[in-house]
């Protein structure tokens, strides 16, 4: 369908003889309108959650010296944040039901920008995991509500743009590492940094209800239907591949943002404001790779594409480990952010072709990873360092090129 026989405007005959003529490439815009609408505000959904989850990464080792924690409590602590996401999924297929992604997406935003000022004003260790805990269940929220959104703006109108939107969190995030490093060269108030960053939030999630869809994805709702006739069945077994590629994906980039400023910081005695750039270049790397990344699916496929990043990632992390140095270090980092960019949003996509359930169960281990999994990371730093807690992280980053090759990975549709 051309745009003419979408706008009520003279048929192409009588167009050459107006002098509308040349106004046409804005009616074009216009009709092109709802989806970029759409497309914006489920992006400042993304841009949310990677700048308030950066925001409380990247003062970590102010948290750490404020509560006199050592790694292992600090750790906990992440723990406590995963477990409350993987407390969440259960009450998530619930809350969609009853709420709808737009809804649920809205609440659980304003709901982390509350948690984040609570954070800055926390007693102790006690009430800090509470309320980290709380923050994982808003996560996972969050999480499985904005990408519904994703998955219904891409069937909604036939367009890919799924790594975009990931792109945007990885944008919140490099812009709350920037925040915190300017914030820390002018005070080290914690309350004030997490005040202006709770202003921000809420200028986003309100610009968010500007353009989300009212409605989620409808093959899905259907094919929920049919399967609530038929027994409750196991996941499948690409389905399990899918998860675990998420998980080892979702670690490696939870773990860059919650210890890469630690390890600069106490292994290479970087600067306090050299230390968290090290979040920075990942994000930076992130977001560059994932603003072209739907361009490369079209001409190398999901499946190349997560094969190639991952092992990147992972060779690139444990070389500069291996080489030391701050500068070897955020080479290494500048490797990990192109290489797990494309793994979210291409594995999303896959679950979303296998159906609801799976993109719900792919969903849950790919949050619970990416909370829970740079706490596993914390304990392996307790017991034989920093240095072998990222090699962790560059280890999972090599899981997830064992999992592409498990995965049936189908060509996507050009951009």
């Amino acid at each position: 369908m051309t745009h003419q026989d979408v706008e009520t405007g003279p048929r192409p005959a009588d167009q050459a003889a107006t002098t509308g003529e040349r106004r046409r490439p804005v009616d074009l815009i216009r009709v092109r309108d709802p989806f970029r609408r759409a497309q914006l505000a489920i992006a400042a959904l993304f841009c949310f959650l990677g700048f308030q989850y950066g925001t409380w990464a990247s003062r970590l080792p102010t948290l750490k010296a404020r509560l006199d924690l050592s790694e292992a409590d600090l750790g906990l602590l992440l723990m406590a944040c995963g477990a409350g996401a993987a407390v969440s999924f259960p009450l998530v297929t619930v809350l969609m039901r009853r709420l709808g992604s737009r809804r649920l997406a809205s609440l659980s935003a304003l709901c982390l920008g509350l948690l984040l000022l609570a954070l800055a004003v926390v007693p102790d260790y006690p009430v800090a995991v509470a309320i980290v805990g709380c923050d994982g269940i808003a996560v996972g929220c969050l999480n499985v509500a904005m990408n519904a959104q994703g998955a219904a703006l891409e069937a909604t109108y036939g367009r890919t743009a799924m790594a975009r939107l990931h792109a945007t969190f990885s944008a919140g995030s490099l812009g709350a590492a920037l925040l915190a490093s300017g914030v820390n060269t002018l005070t080290g108030s914690l309350a004030a940094h997490f005040g202006a960053a709770a202003v921000i939030l809420l200028l986003l999630v309100g610009y968010a209800q500007t353009g989300l869809l009212t409605k989620d994805q409808q093959p899905a709702e259907k094919e929920k239907k049919s399967r609530s006739r038929r027994r409750p069945a196991m996941p499948a077994r690409m389905t399990l591949w899918m998860g675990c590629a998420m998980a080892f994906g979702t670690v490696t980039e939870g773990a860059m943002n919650d210890w890469s400023a630690l390890y600069m910081k106490d292994v290479l005695k970087a600067a306090a404001s050299v230390a968290p750039l090290g979040i920075a270049v990942v994000s930076v790397m992130m977001v560059l790779a994932r603003i072209f990344a739907d361009g490369w699916r079209t001409r190398w496929g999901d499946g190349r594409i997560v094969l190639t990043g991952s092992v990147l990632a992972g060779t690139g992390l444990a070389l500069a480990l291996l080489a030391g140095g701050v500068v070897p270090a955020l080479i290494g980092f500048a490797c990990v952010g192109p290489g797990v960019a494309a793994v979210t949003p291409c594995v999303y996509v896959a679950a979303a072709r296998q159906g609801s359930e799976a993109l719900a169960l792919v969903a849950a281990m790919g949050t619970v990873g990416l909370l829970a999994g740079p706490a596993v990371i914390g304990f392996i730093a307790n017991a034989g360092g920093l240095v072998w807690g990222m090699g962790a992280v560059a280890a999972a980053a090599l899981l997830v090129s064992v999992c592409a090759t498990r995965i049936r990975w189908v060509p996507v549709a050009e951009n």
